[in-house]
């Protein structure tokens, strides 16, 4: 069907202001972008008038985690294994929603779960896999506890392999064991975290033989690396080792900064995820203790070293964490990151041409001819991100409207 969307602006993901323009979608993709009025080379199918609206690229959101809604610990432990599962089909719907069309699964949703939403079994964006998240024993991913107790986030099955690797060799395993499971990322905590409440953040995880396996195999089968790390010598490391992306990057300083720009390296901030999670504790999130410290302990830390790294002009694509919160929320990371010195252009940048650059999709992220028809339609000015959510007024996945509240006149 060849559908007219009429009368609108459009930001074209470039970082160009919006300018008046018409779009022709067929089969899926951006088929003519007609400037000043003129008319379609053939006639179309069906027409929506968008006089007042902005058309944006779909947004992208470089690091969810799907299969998670929140961090109370005390509720994830009763909570049946299959929930997660039922759980992420209300949750991606919610993120379509935001006119969110594609997202990276940083850890939880499987191969099924793609397919499941590419078939549109599951209404939701389009899933890039990580499948598992891959730590040390004692890091990020060991859910052990003092009272000998495991407690994961993320329980192994059958296509979600665990996440405890030791020594190159388990690493060059492991991360073979994820390509066959169908990840399109392979990612690895090269420091502790927030949420581990038996790690630290600023302290290093894995030795440099075991991160170089990791990049090398997933380079053999012609994916990358990202790399959550949040201390300054364990966002050394993965830099120095080559993965593609820093998911957090809380302890960056003025050396990881060179290095990521030397290397090309992206940011992928997730300012969000620590101010939402504060926010979830004090609604009563059951979290242990040395969690909601760190939480509390990383916020401002986090804000000045992602307002240092879009001054040095380090490479930023938009990343969340969302499922560490609620999902649903993921707009308000535009908020924070004009609040850490983007304008608002370069936020919605970062959310798409540059997240379709990092995750190497170059069918969309912009809207041009012969791209993909992923579209978002807001109500007045894009660049008032604060409203973003409340203006939604139209989604498109490949050409095919997902979201309509439109009130149009014909």
């Amino acid at each position: 069907m060849r559908i007219l969307l009429s009368g609108a602006r459009v930001f074209d993901g470039t970082g160009s202001d919006p300018e008046r323009a018409d779009l022709v979608l067929d089969g899926g993709v951006i088929t003519e972008v007609l400037a000043d009025g003129a008319p379609p080379s053939a006639p179309v199918e069906q027409t929506h008038h968008l006089t007042g609206h902005t058309i944006l690229p779909g947004l992208i959101d470089c690091h969810v985690h799907a299969t998670m809604s929140g961090a109370d610990s005390l509720r994830l432990m009763q909570e049946p294994f299959s929930y997660q599962f039922y759980a992420a089909q209300r949750n991606l719907a919610r993120t379509l929603d935001l006119g969110i069309t594609t997202v990276r699964d940083a850890g939880g949703a499987d191969l099924g779960m793609q397919v499941a939403t590419t078939e549109g079994l599951i209404d939701g964006p389009d899933l890039r896999l990580a499948v598992s998240i891959l730590g040390q024993t004692g890091g990020h991913t060991d859910g052990w506890n003092v009272h000998g107790d495991v407690a994961h986030i993320f329980v192994p099955h059958p296509g979600r392999p665990g996440g405890i690797v030791d020594g190159p060799d388990e690493m060059r395993r492991r991360v073979r064991e994820l390509v066959r499971a169908g990840a399109n990322v392979i990612k690895i905590c090269t420091t502790g975290g927030v949420l581990s409440p038996r790690d630290d953040p600023r302290h290093p995880q894995f030795a440099m033989d075991e991160l170089d396996v990791c990049v090398s195999e997933a380079r053999a089968a012609g994916i990358s690396v990202m790399a959550h790390a949040q201390g300054t010598q364990g966002i050394l490391n993965a830099v120095r080792a080559g993965v593609r992306s820093i998911e957090h990057g809380i302890y960056a300083d003025d050396r990881c900064r060179a290095e990521m720009l030397e290397r090309g390296t992206w940011l992928v901030p997730t300012l969000l995820a620590p101010v939402a999670l504060i926010r979830s504790i004090d609604a009563g999130a059951a979290v242990p203790k040395a969690v909601e410290d760190k939480a509390r302990a990383v916020v401002d830390i986090h804000r000045e070293a992602v307002a240092a790294a879009i001054s040095d002009g380090v490479r930023i694509a938009m990343g969340t964490d969302a499922g560490v919160f609620e999902h649903g929320l993921n707009a308000e990371e535009l908020v924070l990151m004009v609040d850490a010195g983007m304008t608002p252009a370069q936020a919605l940048t970062a959310a798409t041409s540059s997240a379709a650059e990092l995750l190497e999709l170059p069918d969309r992220g912009r809207i041009a001819v012969g791209l993909r028809a992923d579209l978002v339609v807001v109500d007045g000015d894009p660049y008032a991100v604060a409203t973003h959510a409340e203006r939604v007024r139209m989604v498109l996945q490949q050409g095919r409207v997902v979201r309509n509240s439109l009130q149009e006149s014909h």
